[in-house]
């Protein structure tokens, strides 16, 4: 079985992002980028073009379509592009809420038996 996102806590994810200044955002964005390409295969480029204006946009939406695989659809990737964009660190909360959810139900599912 793949590697699973981590679970995190949504206060921390918070708290540590205001505490640092942000810092701490763009570690979880890279952190999350990473679990979700190992996972899920999701294709999400080098965290580098983060800092690149107007390719970072693209890498966020990018980046969105990991948060949709993560959360098993749950969590579309337009709606977290609007989460990051206009509610900010509570879109963070929300997304990382909804990243969270998904592993607690995949957790709860049956192991496929092979014969």
């Amino acid at each position: 079985m793949l590697a699973a996102m981590t679970k995190r806590s949504v206060a921390s994810v918070i708290i540590l992002s205001l505490v640092t200044f942000g810092i701490y955002f763009i570690v979880w964005m890279v952190k999350t980028k990473n679990e979700a390409n190992r996972a899920y295969n999701a294709g999400i480029p080098t965290a580098w073009l983060m800092i690149v204006p107007g390719v970072n946009i693209w890498w966020q939406w990018k980046w969105c379509k990991g948060v949709e695989l993560g959360t098993r659809g749950k969590l579309n990737q337009v709606t977290a592009f609007i989460l990051l964009y206009l509610l900010s660190i509570i879109g963070v909360a929300i997304i990382q809420s909804k990243l969270n959810e998904s592993l607690a139900e995949a957790a709860n599912l049956p192991e496929a038996r092979v014969a």
